[in-house]
């Protein structure tokens, strides 16, 4: 379950990066200096940045509820099990060390 949940994590990125790179960006900053009706162009269709803007904040919710998903599902394992080391750790003595002696007079 929580490899098929960090899977669909994993491909709704990849998918949420291209729709991010596919929008059609707002006005300014470097966007300003190129085309900026290259996505537009792209598609063929002006109503097309409505179903992009749509599957951008899909996919981010999306993996917002899976990530979310995957913490649930680890709790109930976490406990049960420790690591190898915090084992060792609990087992080994600390040495101590000897009280100091009071120097004779």
């Amino acid at each position: 379950m929580f490899t098929l949940l960090i899977s669909l994590i994993i491909i709704f990125s990849a998918l949420l990066v291209v729709l991010i790179l596919v929008q059609n960006p707002k006005g300014g900053g470097i966007s300003g200096e190129f085309s900026s009706s290259g996505a537009t162009q792209m598609f063929g269709v002006q109503k097309t940045g409505d179903l992009v803007e749509q599957l951008t904040w899909g996919f981010s919710i999306a993996i917002l509820v899976l990530v979310l998903a995957t913490n649930f599902t680890l709790s109930g394992t976490a406990e049960t099990s420790t690591s190898v080391n915090v084992e060792k750790a609990a087992t080994k003595s600390v040495p101590v060390a000897p009280a100091p002696v009071a120097p004779k007079q």
